[in-house]
């Protein structure tokens, strides 16, 4: 079972290395559902470990819908995270109607050619997710959907993440619930879920508080709920 965490910083970064995270979702202002994060932070994240950095690539905080000029940016980030050599991006691009851009994602895919490729949350504000699902699996770069199976915690829509988790069975695709889970409802939630991925945010962060440090304790007791069940 791999286990993704949060990286808002270096010491994030190094923190989540020691205290055996799987891998490390890197990005800025969590607070706006996570921005592009430096050209800087980036390649000294990369440089200071060795588990995979996969990097937020989304340019503004207002939507996940991207017009030409974002598109160029988004570009030009995905170019250098490939350069610094991170093991892959993050992404998700919407219509305003609530579906995915599909043009968009070609051009970021073809971009990214190379790179590990994870959809991110604003799978969870498309109008039907079976709809979406159905989408992202005709592109098998996309190897990882992060969800909450809906607008809330993950623990609040298991039955939907479990109907995400059935029909990709058998294909390229992981599901990787994240957003909302505790420790003190994983096991329950990992129990009737049977993920192959887990992604924590503040659950792993002292007092579930971002502003705090990573902490040994919660990243350590989640490896071992989910090594016992």
């Amino acid at each position: 079972m791999l286990l993704e965490v949060i990286g808002t910083s270096l010491k994030d970064v190094k923190a989540a290395e020691k205290y055996h995270a799987d891998r490390v979702e890197l990005c800025q202002s969590i607070a706006e559902d996570g921005l592009t994060p430096s050209y800087g932070l980036i390649k000294s994240a990369v440089e200071a470990v060795d588990i995979p950095i996969n990097v937020m690539v989304r340019p503004h905080n207002k939507s996940f819908v991207y017009d030409k000029d974002n598109l160029i940016t988004m570009c030009e980030d995905i170019q250098a995270i490939k350069q610094i050599g991170a093991n892959g991006i993050v992404i998700g691009p919407l219509t305003r109607e609530g579906i995915i851009d599909e043009p968009a994602l070609k051009v970021l895919l073809e971009a990214a050619d190379g790179l590990e490729v994870t959809f991110h949350r604003a799978f969870d504000f498309v109008r039907d997710q079976m709809e979406a699902l159905e989408t992202i699996l005709k592109y098998k770069q996309i190897t990882t959907i992060l969800t909450a199976g809906g607008d809330g915690p993950a623990t609040d829509s298991a039955s939907n993440i479990i109907r995400l988790n059935d029909r990709t069975k058998g294909t390229h695709l992981t599901i990787m619930p994240g957003h909302g889970l505790r420790i003190e409802t994983l096991r329950s939630f990992y129990e009737e879920v049977q993920p192959k991925a887990l992604h924590f945010g503040s659950g792993v962060r002292e007092d579930f508080d971002f502003d705090k440090d990573l902490s040994k304790e919660q990243i350590t007791r989640i490896k071992e709920l989910t090594k016992a069940i």
